[in-house]
């Protein structure tokens, strides 16, 4: 059962397209990535699979759930490591995990239980 599927897969920024109609889809289970030189459109096609950018057309479904059209579905149904550090260093630990709830629209008293949890178990 494919757990990724893009079809057709177009982003446009002005007079730059970025991605021109590409189509795949990965297995439950498979090892996949992306290679390609810079402006292949690799950052650009996994920014629309994490449902940070929409696409200008086509299709992106994770485990199911359109990218485009079930953001809060698709991000519970990933993980996300970034190459950079998403945490600001200008806010606390608290502060930085309250952000990334807020992110994934988790309810705030959840949010606030499993931080004080977390927040514990690494003795911050």
């Amino acid at each position: 059962m494919a757990i990724i599927n893009v079809h057709n897969l177009t982003k446009q920024f002005k007079t730059l397209t970025a991605i021109d109609g590409i189509s795949f889809s990965i297995e439950e289970g498979e090892v996949f990535g992306f290679l390609g030189p810079n402006g292949a459109g690799k950052t650009t096609t996994i920014s629309i699979l994490c449902t940070l950018i929409s696409p200008s057309s086509g299709k992106a479904e994770i485990a199911d759930f359109d990218c485009a059209t079930n953001p809060d579905r698709v991000r519970m149904a990933i993980g996300l490591i970034f190459q950079d550090t998403t945490l600001d260093v200008g806010l606390t630990a608290y502060e930085n995990l309250k952000f990334h709830a807020y992110l994934y629209n988790l309810d705030s008293k959840l949010a606030e239980k499993r931080i004080d949890e977390m927040l514990t178990v690494v003795e911050l």
